[in-house]
């Protein structure tokens, strides 16, 4: 299986900072303003901007969550095995800007899946989503991002792999 680098870690690092100087533009200091990680591949992402955001540009703690969408995909039931992971959201987020973070937007399904479980937290004033990849080409419901960190055009059958140091050893983004 051969696999194309479409960012190293220096762009990724790049993409990361431009990302969290644009959710300061719009969010200022995050008095109203909440970060949630979909599970399981947007909470290295979360956690790393909320870092970002903390030390290197001195925003106030901000809330960070995580949310599971399994039990409210619409491929649930459809016999694949699916394996859930854990909701964490210890927080508000009742009239609060909620901001979705996620790896990668594919067809747009798993953010449907966010919009509904949400929902079950209360009613936001605002949801944004923000991905580090945008598969632009790909799909299946009218969902596109606030905050991209990089567009790409990937046929079908291809997968977009993004590693993180803390869990595989590097920040990378292969095309396989």
């Amino acid at each position: 299986m051969s696999q194309k680098v479409l960012l190293t870690s220096k762009e990724v690092n790049i993409i990361l900072h431009r990302l969290a100087c644009q959710l300061i533009e719009n969010h200022l200091d995050f008095s109203n303003s909440v970060l949630i990680g979909i599970q399981p591949r947007g909470v290295s992402l979360a956690a790393r901007l909320k870092t970002i955001l903390e030390t290197e540009y001195h925003i106030p703690p901000i809330p960070l969550g995580f949310l599971d969408i399994t039990f409210f995909r619409d491929d649930f039931r459809r016999g694949e095995t699916l394996e859930a992971n854990k909701t964490q959201i210890d927080f508000l987020v009742e009239d609060k800007k909620v901001v979705f973070i996620d790896d990668v937007l594919f067809t747009g399904r798993s953010i449907r899946a966010a919009l509904t479980a949400i929902q079950s937290f209360g009613r936001p004033s605002e949801i944004e989503l923000l991905v580090l990849i945008d598969r632009r080409f790909s799909r299946h419901l009218p969902i596109q991002p606030d905050y991209r960190g990089r567009q790409v055009d990937v046929i079908n059958d291809e997968k977009v792999k993004v590693c993180w140091k803390e869990k595989e050893g590097e920040d990378a983004v292969y095309l396989i």
